[in-house]
């Protein structure tokens, strides 16, 4: 499982997307955005926030855990 940071990265790179311009179009400064992939740290609103940006759709599953 991908780190969400990581993930996020892979989009860009594949979206030719630069940190700048994804902080541009998420309505932040370069260095929030800096920060928060640094700490792989985002809320639920601003996954969706960077989705929009990326021209993605933001998908959470819960899945049930095995019963032993």
């Amino acid at each position: 499982m991908l780190k969400i940071a990581a993930e996020i990265q892979k989009i860009m790179i594949d979206k030719n997307i630069k940190k700048g311009e994804l902080a541009d179009r998420c309505g932040w400064t370069a260095s929030n955005l800096y920060n928060k992939m640094k700490r792989d740290n985002f809320s639920v609103r601003e996954l969706e926030t960077i989705a929009e940006a990326l021209g993605c759709e933001l998908e959470i599953n819960f899945t049930p855990k095995k019963e032993q």
